[in-house]
């Protein structure tokens, strides 16, 4: 099953006309390097390589998305018409996706950089942790994804990587992240490709039966899950067996791990973790429960067992990924840049750079021979199937 994130597009012409417009937003470009400072590689994904950088008039700190044209080969209008998309979205808890440029042989996203690193590493590093903290995490990604919905937009790979800080500060806000190219939708197409990540796909998905917005509610649930107790719902070292659990929705509450979790928060995630994709709760109806509008979340503490639990579940691994939410952090106080991310809201026009062959071949940074790779290769959290006993 692919890996990769993906955004489905699903487009209703009165909800977002692109028509003749959809070109305005891209500007030609020669030379990023005018207007902006390149740092340092902070990732790399499958067709993309993500860069530190900062806006030399402003000073304003920025992720850019290097793209090769050649990967794109036969996907040029549907990957446009997706980006225009993309350009459009504006909400609190999204990261932004701020300028598109082109040269020859590139595609050049610049991105709005969060640093405020990963959701898990949050959660450790915190010594309190309670109901009503996961209610609050749970109630910013429902906001976002509702106004995702509503844009006809559906993410299909919403999980723990994918949610990142804003900043440092203690009451940062979560931001959706990783909104991946992967798998673009024409008008008026049915998705039904399985994709996600394992462990957080919904079932109809995984039966590789037509699927919607429904998908990401079932995402939130099985986040939900994680923030409560520490481990996913389904796990198991064979993948056959992990797919025969989530295709069955078989999954526990078990003891003693949610004896101090409120019923309240287990009936939440029983209506977004619904086998039926029909009967599932909407982003909508999730953000009218009790648990999120209400005061049914508990203030118990239960930072001691769901941080062991995190450490013992989802083992720390060196991968490359598109965005890395720990090297955001690395880079930048190494770089003793602080967390101000804030500038003008309006960048200048910026003139990307126009690779030379040999770059193009390795993106937007070509490192310098015996560079460390640990510069480019940070941790990041994935499932570790142990026993929880």
């Amino acid at each position: 099953m692919p890996n990769g994130s993906g955004i489905a597009a699903e487009r209703h012409s009165k909800k977002m006309p692109l028509g003749d417009e959809c070109h305005d937003w891209k500007k030609k470009t020669t030379d990023v390097k005018e207007n902006y400072d390149f740092k340092d590689v902070l990732g790399t994904g499958a067709f993309s390589e993500v860069v530190l950088a900062e806006e030399k008039r402003t000073q304003k700190l920025v992720a850019i998305k290097c793209i090769p044209k050649k990967a794109l080969e036969g996907k040029e209008n549907s990957i446009e018409n997706e980006i225009a998309v993309l350009h459009k979205l504006k909400h609190a808890n999204i990261v932004s996706l701020e300028d598109i440029f082109e040269s020859k042989s590139h595609l050049y996203l610049v991105m709005q950089l969060v640093s405020g690193g990963e959701l898990f590493d949050r959660i450790i590093e915190k010594g309190f942790y309670t109901e009503k903290d996961a209610s609050k995490l749970i109630q910013q990604i429902l906001d976002a994804v509702k106004y995702l919905h509503d844009m006809g937009i559906v993410h299909r790979d919403l999980k723990p990587e994918n949610l990142l800080y804003y900043s440092m500060d203690e009451d940062s806000k979560i931001m959706i992240s990783d909104f991946g190219l992967s798998k673009i939708e024409a008008s008026g197409s049915v998705m039904s490709t399985a994709c996600g990540t394992p462990g957080y796909v919904a079932p109809e998905v995984l039966a590789q039966k037509p699927y919607s917005k429904a998908v990401d509610c079932w995402s939130i649930g099985v986040i939900a899950y994680i923030l409560l107790c520490g481990y996913p719902p389904f796990y198991d070292e064979n993948d056959s067996k992990l797919f025969e659990q989530i295709l069955k929705a078989e999954y526990e509450f078990d003891s003693p791990y949610w004896d101090d979790i409120s019923e309240s928060a287990k009936d939440f995630i029983v209506h977004l973790m619904e086998k039926d994709p029909k009967t599932r709760y909407t982003c909508e109806q999730a953000l009218q429960h009790p648990w999120i509008a209400g005061d049914t979340a508990l203030d118990k503490n239960i930072h001691e067992s769901v941080s062991a639990q995190i450490k013992k579940n989802f083992a720390k691994s060196k991968w490359r990924q598109a965005f890395n939410a720990t090297a955001v952090v690395r880079h930048m106080r190494r770089l003793q840049l602080g967390t101000s991310l804030e500038g003008p809201n309006q960048p200048s026009m910026l003139l990307p750079e126009e690779l030379t062959e040999s770059q193009s071949e390795g993106g937007c940074c070509q490192s310098s021979e015996g560079a460390d790779e640990s510069e480019s290769l940070s941790p990041s959290y994935r499932c570790h199937t142990t026993s929880r006993v």
